[in-house]
């Protein structure tokens, strides 16, 4: 006879949950850093706010290391003696290796812990910075590069890997407004960097500008993050087929990228070998990451609609982002003629003002009766519309004639990036932060890559179609420009002490003045393209993702489930 509490009788039978254990309060900081026990429950203190400020500032030194580099190429490989083909391999390799370690990184920080992967990889990148402008050799100089772009690649994955774990849930949307300052403020700091560092330090500051930042992050992470255990054990389940396929798969898909448009795409066997290779060794390594216990990806998160969402809209937008301050940039500098010094002005009025923007959207994301997905749309409507307003570029635009567009770019990129932050990591799991930081990080690199071949492409071809038309219109009708009155020879003979050069200077200044042209049209056609693929973005996002709540707000309740009359339990069906 089994016997029954009273209070049980006409009840529905339940297990009670197990009380937790009781845990003692975890202390305050003491010592450099906090004890392995402490480290998953950490508190959020000032200390810990000062080590997320130095992961935050680590990954904005990584940025300002690949954009500074390339943005002063050509002044850097003047100092280093270096011809156009041998220099756009020192940034075709820093962003193959930058690209493959945001892959890569979040596995390592796992084993290693977050604190002694960024704190490593930041003495890396600044030992690698100081010692570049001394390289020997070009080789050396190559393999500068290689290491720089493998240690600056292995930090933005860490920022959103401590944002989603750290951060209380009332100012985790802020972490990520934090995190889409490395996508929207700082890549647009590179150019301002470039001329003022260039101008006013020299050369060698190209290089040596982040290693003060590499020391003031270090300190940061060193005295304010938490300190995990190892667990080297994971090394048991390494994902060695992974490893193998995914790393050359990504540097030869962004080396084939980045050299593609100079070396004339698949008519060059060189490309060609590298893209398919990339596509062979990527497709194996996502069939690995699927099968594997312990991956560096898990692919099966792209199930969820509102991450596919993320990572396809991120794509967009990244080429939406480079197109906004390259094409300005190749209009002053090609038609203008102007230095990085004089467009820093340009820049400076995009990135500046969205260090107040991104607060004001973040603060509104926040919000539970604020649906993302609204703020999204609104947000790529208002980068449509800069886009149309710059496609009427003509000849007399000057800086200032970019400011319409420019203010409409850093409202709307802070709507768009916090928006697909959220859509990306607020639907998953907390276990799910280091998968999705790196499958976030290694799409923005890849889309970054995308987005420079793409653009190069399109403003190569497009002023080639430009030129080919007007010369052949104005083949088509010189016979009818002949009684109209042409300055060009009479300023052109003024000027020459040998008349018989007459000729041959006019053709060359008339020639110059085609390519003017065309690559005005080339540029206003391609913000044409990003008006439309504008609408492309807002298309998908129309249908696609679902609705998220910030965290720490009050989630919708689920409908009462359905309520089935108690059975008695077996021993009272007995009568006892």
């Amino acid at each position: 006879m089994i016997n029954t509490p009273p209070a049980c009788a006409g009840q529905a039978r339940f297990v009670a949950p197990l009380a937790p254990p009781t845990q003692a309060p975890v202390p305050t900081h003491q010592g450099p850093a906090l004890q392995p026990a402490q480290a998953a429950n950490a508190p959020f203190t000032g200390r810990l706010a000062v080590g997320l400020c130095g992961v935050l500032l680590a990954v904005l030194l990584a940025g300002f290391n690949e954009h500074v580099t390339e943005g002063g190429l050509a002044d850097l490989s003047g100092a280093l003696s270096l011809g156009h083909d041998d220099a756009t391999w020192l940034t075709a390799l820093f962003e193959a290796f930058n690209i493959a370690a945001m892959a890569f990184a979040p596995w390592f920080a796992v084993t290693f812990s977050i604190r002694w992967l960024a704190l490593a990889m930041l003495a890396l990148a600044a030992a690698s910075a100081l010692w570049l402008p001394f390289c020997p050799n070009l080789p050396t100089l190559w393999l500068t590069r290689c290491i720089q772009g493998l240690a600056c690649g292995s930090l933005p994955p860490l920022l959103m890997t401590v944002a989603l774990r750290y951060l209380p849930p009332n100012i985790k949307i802020y972490g990520l407004g934090a995190y889409a300052l490395t996508s929207t403020f700082g890549p647009n700091l590179g150019l301002p960097l470039v001329g003022y560092l260039f101008e006013g330090a020299g050369w060698h500051w190209l290089s040596w500008d982040i290693v003060p930042l590499c020391a003031a992050a270090m300190g940061a992470i060193a005295w304010g993050l938490p300190q995990d255990p190892l667990k080297l054990e994971r090394f048991r389940q390494f994902d060695w087929l992974g490893l193998i396929t995914g790393l050359p798969a990504i540097c030869f898909l962004v080396i084939g990228l980045f050299e593609g448009d100079r070396l004339d795409w698949f008519r060059n066997p060189a490309i060609t070998h590298l893209i398919l290779a990339g596509l062979v060794l990527f497709a194996a390594f996502l069939i690995n990451e699927w099968h594997h216990p312990v991956p560096f990806f898990r692919i099966q998160l792209l199930k969820s609609r509102n991450v596919s969402d993320a990572l396809l809209t991120l794509t967009g937008v990244l080429v939406l982002d480079v197109a906004t301050l390259q094409v300005p940039e190749t209009f002053l500098e090609a038609v203008h003629h102007l230095r990085p010094i004089q467009i820093a002005p340009l820049a400076l009025g995009l990135a500046l003002p969205q260090l107040g923007t991104l607060v004001l959207v973040a603060a509104f994301c926040n919000l539970r009766w604020v649906d993302c997905r609204h703020v999204l749309l609104a947000g790529l409507g208002l980068q449509g519309l800069s886009y149309f307003l710059a496609s009427w570029i003509d000849f007399d635009w000057m800086g200032g004639d970019f400011g319409p567009m420019m203010a409409l770019q850093a409202l709307s990129q802070p709507m768009i990036v916090i928006p697909i932050l959220m859509l990306a990591t607020l639907s998953l799991q907390p276990t799910d932060g280091p998968f999705i930081s790196g499958m976030f990080n290694m799409t923005k690199g890849f889309a970054a890559a995308v987005a420079t071949a793409l653009l190069g492409a399109l403003l190569r071809r497009r002023e080639q179609y430009h030129s080919t038309m007007l010369l052949d219109h104005h083949g088509a009708v010189r016979f009818q420009l002949n009684g109209l009155a042409d300055g060009a020879p009479g300023l052109i003979l003024s000027r020459q002490l040998q008349p018989h050069l007459q000729a041959r200077q006019a053709t060359a200044l008339f020639h110059g003045t085609v390519h003017t042209q065309a690559t005005i049209l080339a540029c206003a056609d391609i913000l044409t393209i990003m008006v439309g693929l504008c609408g492309a973005l807002f298309a998908l996002n129309l249908i696609l993702p679902q609705r998220v709540y910030p965290p720490g707000s009050a989630q919708p309740k689920p409908p009462p489930a359905q309520s089935f009359p108690a059975q008695p339990l077996p021993a009272q069906r007995r009568g006892t």
